[in-house]
């Protein structure tokens, strides 16, 4: 029977998961390599290899309620999209609230993972860890959940560019830039427009005498801020409209794309990838366009090769007497400490069923959790990955076969391979609601949209016609938080709260009328949709058809 769990790391998905593993009655052991919580979140000073790191300018893409914990909702008076020092606050008061810092070993390496001898009967795992004066230790432990990331070790392909090992200029990886001192006056290139790549190059064109950034895709730029001056990840991203996007995916891409070029045009930036918005994670940047319609940063195709201190383009166009070159070409993910056999991968992503299990071992042990991708914040994902994790562990809920592991796994490659821009740097994507609901399904926590309409009206429509916020998973079943109908009630407040800086008044509404409105779209809503496919229906709300 499981009862002592090993967890492996100590950021956002690592302290989920061991409040995960208190919530079912479980005895964590968190192993963290440095000397403090928040992971990717905890910024330091000097690039320490083998760990994630961040720069002093990041915000987080995704709003604070989009990325909250289900049942620990941020302060109203945090910032929509928080800088990387409020994250961090936010997660150490996740810690204190639930007493997880207790059960967390601080400056301790997990060196090894390997089965017991006894493993096909006990499930056990020896887990060996190297503490902070160099001594050995190993534990025996009833299961392993893996919460490391997947920003640890950069990807510096100075193969792909030619006379890179000739260059006169400086340059490095993005893992290891911190800002931009030292950059005044300089000619830089950035390669890559991933998020860091996009920031990266803001961040630098403010002080350097010119920018290129280099790219050889493209990609879609969306701000953080969305319609109204609202968090844009708070704006079309209910289950209604998942629901539709569902029905009709490519005239909802094409939408969505229309809606990024009114912004800017993505073609006259020179930045329109060929993939579809929603093939790959957008580049979430509020200055991007800003900076290239000044000049201050100028957006190249890829680089071809490197001559002294000059760099040549694959369209033939040169830059010469270029200072620094920024790789942000992404991460290479690794778990060391894994044997090889549960490494395996299919197609980019590893073998994992529904990203979280080996479907190999006779025991259903170990759990890989934060190891995901998807149009949101990783947060929510994590958390539902951890409290899935944890109740098969107990045995409260069941894996399929091994076969029927492998073949779902099969399967769902070559369908996310189909609909996704996936690569080496980019292994895996999934749809983000579908995903949260398979899961929450599976442990017992899928929100029932129907019966929510009729019991409780107001709460049913916040859940369907409002952006899905974590909170939904905790209305009901294993884990239910009575704050979560408050929380949900309540987010729009905690959303308006930080723009009270100056208040300016507003001429009185009548709330009956709006609530009568949303009512009534949602009536016809639901009976379009009962219409169109009365079985797609009855399976988005949980229920038999009739």
């Amino acid at each position: 029977m499981v009862h002592r769990v090993a967890v492996i790391g100590a950021g956002p998905s690592g302290l989920t998961s061991i409040k995960a593993c208190l919530d079912e009655g479980l005895e964590p052991t968190c192993f963290e390599s440095s000397h403090d919580i928040g992971g990717l979140w905890r910024f330091k000073e000097e690039p320490e290899p083998g760990r994630a790191n961040i720069y002093h300018s990041v915000v987080i893409n995704s709003s604070k309620e989009m990325m909250s914990f289900s049942d620990f909702p941020p302060p109203a008076e945090l910032p929509n999209n928080m800088h990387h020092s409020e994250v961090l606050l936010y997660l150490r008061l996740y810690a204190q609230a639930f007493k997880l810092l207790q059960h967390i070993h601080f400056q301790t390496t997990v060196v090894s993972v390997r089965q017991s001898p006894d493993f096909s009967l006990t499930g056990q795992w020896e887990v060996e860890t190297e503490g902070r004066e160099s001594q050995r230790e190993t534990c025996v432990f009833d299961a392993v959940m893996v919460c490391t990331g997947h920003f640890t070790q950069p990807h510096l392909p100075l193969k792909d560019f030619p006379g890179i090992e000739s260059f006169e200029g400086r340059y490095f990886h993005s893992w290891e830039y911190r800002n931009a001192e030292g950059l005044q006056g300089k000619r830089v290139v950035v390669i890559g427009i991933g998020n860091s790549g996009g920031d990266i190059a803001v961040d630098i064109s403010r002080v350097a005498e010119k920018v290129y950034l280099s790219t050889r895709s493209g990609a879609w730029v969306a701000s953080r801020v969305g319609q109204g001056g609202l968090p844009c990840d708070l704006v079309g991203t209910s289950r209604l409209d998942m629901m539709l996007q569902r029905l009709r995916p490519s005239w909802s891409a094409r939408m969505v794309e229309k809606n990024v070029n009114q912004a800017f045009d993505h073609r006259l930036y020179g930045l329109k990838p060929k993939h579809g918005f929603f093939a790959q994670i957008p580049v979430v940047n509020d200055e991007l366009p800003s900076r290239i319609i000044s000049g201050r940063v100028q957006v190249k195709p890829n680089v071809k090769e490197f001559c002294g201190s000059s760099v040549v383009f694959v369209d033939g166009s040169i830059i010469d007497k270029v200072d620094v070159v920024v790789f942000a070409t992404g991460y290479n993910y690794s778990f060391p400490f894994l044997p090889s056999a549960l490494q395996a991968k299919c197609g980019y992503r590893l073998r994992l069923y529904q990203h979280v299990f080996p479907p190999g071992l006779s025991q259903p042990t170990l759990a890989v959790v934060g190891f995901i991708h998807g149009l949101g914040a990783i947060n929510p994902l994590a958390e539902m990955q951890a409290r899935w994790a944890t109740r098969v562990f107990k045995g409260l809920t069941t894996l399929p076969s091994e076969e029927a592991m492998l073949q779902d796994i099969e399967k769902a490659t070559a369908t996310m391979h189909q609909r996704f821009a996936c690569s080496e740097r980019n292994p895996l994507q999934v749809d983000y609601i579908p995903y949260l609901d398979s899961l929450a399904k599976r442990v017992g926590v899928q929100p029932n949209i129907l019966r929510l309409l009729l019991t409780d009206p107001r709460l049913g429509l916040q859940v369907f016609l409002g952006p899905c916020t974590p909170y939904q998973y905790r209305l009901t079943g294993p884990g239910q938080w009575a704050g979560a109908r408050q929380a949900i009630l309540t987010q729009w407040e905690r959303v308006v709260q930080p723009f009270r800086t100056r208040v300016v008044p507003e001429p009185e509404t009548k709330p009956s009328s709006r609530l009568s409105l949303m009512l009534a779209v949602s009536g016809v809503v639901l009976l379009c949709c009962s219409l169109y496919n009365q079985h797609s229906l009855c399976s988005f709300f949980s229920l038999p058809p009739l």
